[in-house]
């Protein structure tokens, strides 16, 4: 736990460096302004900013729609007594008016959670699998990951919709074409660097939230079976539809652009091809070693979330 939350501030640490170092850049190319103190406190309020609208900005790109219990009894159901186990409040409940089926939380801290899943996973999951799913969802609030991961995706988040924009829609209404490629471009190579970070955050903290959600009483079988069927979802999907969500995935359980070679991976578990991972055949795995080539290494590094095989391998190893 706290080998998790140590990481996670030097990796906020190491966003404000870039923010400030971005800020002096620009500040003193064009405006000329020089001074420690001014670019200091120009980071700081960026920060600050960040804290106060990331979750707002989480909620309008994910298209979140907050309901009450009546809405949907069952989900509220979970939630409550999962929270009751964490010892964690209540998180806002929420549903994100997407396709792809998936789930994550957001938040500010504890007493700001919320919890969302998406159109596309309540049909998709079973209620143990679904359960698995809403425990790692409220470890990732209990073991307070959830702001650091909403202020580190940001600018990330920030960048890419920049330059979406500016790459492919920009040049067709600005007859200074040029300009708004080049401004793409920069905007594109900022997402990069500060979506690195981001990366990084998120593999890491996906091995605790895991782990928690199997210690809040969840089999470890239902949520690796969840992830198999994640990504059977996410492969149906429209590629135009998975790369909207490219620069969101970090909140999500599993990485849907990756959903095509997860299935490959995982499809290998499911012994009688049943559509599921049951507890038999994760047991299996325990005692199968796992090793990555110097592709899949380096695939996993510029990934969002671990290996697939490697993080149900973890999971094996789990006890409730």
């Amino acid at each position: 736990m706290w080998s998790l939350q140590l990481r996670m501030w030097l990796l906020l640490t190491l966003l404000f460096g870039f923010i400030y170092a971005i800020l002096t850049i620009l500040g003193t190319q064009f405006l000329q302004i020089s001074g420690f103190y001014f670019y200091l406190a120009l980071s700081l309020i960026m920060m600050f900013l960040q804290y106060m609208l990331g979750p707002k900005i989480v909620e309008w790109s994910m298209h979140v729609k907050y309901i009450q219990r009546q809405d949907n009894p069952r989900l509220f159901q979970m939630i409550e007594s999962l929270s009751a186990r964490a010892n964690i409040p209540v998180p806002k409940v929420g549903i994100a008016q997407i396709a792809i089926p998936n789930a994550f939380a957001f938040g500010r801290g504890i007493r700001d959670g919320r919890v969302c899943v998406t159109q596309g996973i309540l049909n998709l999951l079973g209620d143990e699998e679904l359960r698995a799913v809403l425990g790692h969802e409220l470890t990732h609030i209990k073991n307070r990951d959830v702001l650091t991961i909403t202020l580190l995706s940001v600018i990330p988040m920030l960048m890419y919709r920049i330059a979406w924009q500016f790459l492919f829609y920009g040049r067709r209404r600005d007859s200074r074409g040029g300009n708004t490629v080049l401004i793409g471009l920069a905007a594109f190579m900022f997402y990069f660097i500060t979506n690195l970070l981001v990366l990084y955050a998120s593999r890491i903290r996906e091995y605790f939230a895991d782990r928690g959600s199997v210690a809040l009483g969840n089999k470890s079988s239902a949520l690796a079976s969840s992830l198999y069927k994640l990504a059977y979802g996410s492969a149906k999907m429209r590629p135009e539809a998975l790369k909207e969500s490219e620069g969101l995935k970090a909140f999500f359980l599993n990485d849907p652009s990756k959903a095509r070679g997860d299935i490959k991976e995982l499809s290998q578990l499911d012994l009688d091809k049943n559509g599921t991972i049951d507890q038999g055949e994760l047991s299996l795995l325990q005692n199968t070693p796992v090793r990555l080539g110097f592709g899949d290494k380096m695939l996993e590094l510029l990934s969002t979330h671990p290996n697939m095989l490697k993080r149900i391998k973890r999971l094996s190893e789990y006890r409730a």
